[in-house]
């Protein structure tokens, strides 16, 4: 999965032959990897807390635009990172991605490694950590754990939701061979997901952690982050689900159609 998203990335912006080492993340050492996932990972939360507080300082009265401001850093920051890091690791930035990279392609090695996706996940928990610290001290925010209680039956349902369709983005995306339009359209997705989702679509259990360290618009309290992550991953499965009966095989060709 992660080959391809770097490949038609690499050769839609340069047609010049690009070497084997820079086409396919899992032939880089798997620490560049990890530190690219935690980078990324990293300055995603970072993203997501910093103009949440943001926000709030510059819209203390208005929880709608608020909102809006958030979420248009998010749906540009992340298709940024993905853009920018997915030719060295393929930017998963996403514990429920990085197992399902690893579970659809098991078979034909085109996924992580069981060994791989461990260190990945490593990686983003201490990346989304550490992003939520960092936007933390850049708008001197006192470091504590958020009082946002989210676990609501409504909420839960909505993190289904909006995981299902990360996953059926990228998946779907990749196996019509169109994995160019992965960072754009991730970013599109989530940012439009704030909106019609009730738990503004975290989507992603190491996002779900890190926020927790942060007691601000963009934080969740301890207590609502097991229940958000047990619906991510009942999303991630759904996704998978609704991906084989959509595009059950990749077609042969199906990588040079538009």
């Amino acid at each position: 999965m992660t080959s391809q998203v770097v490949s038609i990335s690499a050769s839609a912006a340069d047609p010049r032959p690009v070497p084997p080492e820079r086409t396919a993340p899992g032939s880089l050492a798997l620490w560049r990897r990890a530190v690219a996932e935690a980078l990324g990972t990293g300055l995603l939360v970072a993203i997501v807390v910093g103009s949440g507080i943001a926000a709030q300082n510059l819209s203390p009265d208005d929880v709608g635009l608020q909102l809006l401001e958030n979420s248009l850093a998010t749906t540009l920051g992340l298709a940024v990172l993905i853009a920018v890091l997915a030719p060295v690791s393929g930017a998963h930035f996403n514990p429920v991605v990085t197992v399902v990279d690893w579970f659809t392609g098991r078979w034909d090695g085109s996924g992580v490694r069981a060994g791989q996706g461990g260190v990945y996940i490593v990686a983003q928990l201490a990346g989304a950590i550490g992003g939520a610290l960092l936007a933390n001290a850049m708008f001197d925010v006192p470091v504590g754990l958020s009082a946002n209680e989210r676990a609501t039956g409504p909420h839960l349902l909505a993190e289904v939701v909006a995981t299902a369709g990360l996953v059926l983005v990228i998946l779907g995306l990749l196996r019509s061979g169109r994995a160019a339009w992965i960072p754009a359209s991730v970013g599109a997705y989530i940012g439009a997901a704030y909106w019609f989702t009730s738990s503004t679509s975290f989507a992603n259990p190491a996002v779900t952690v890190g926020r927790m360290f942060s007691d601000t618009f963009a934080g969740i309290a301890p207590q609502s982050v097991l229940p958000f992550v047990a619906a991510q991953v009942a999303g991630g499965a759904l996704g998978v689900l609704i991906t084989a009966m959509l595009y059950p095989r990749v077609e042969a060709g199906a990588m040079d159609r538009p």
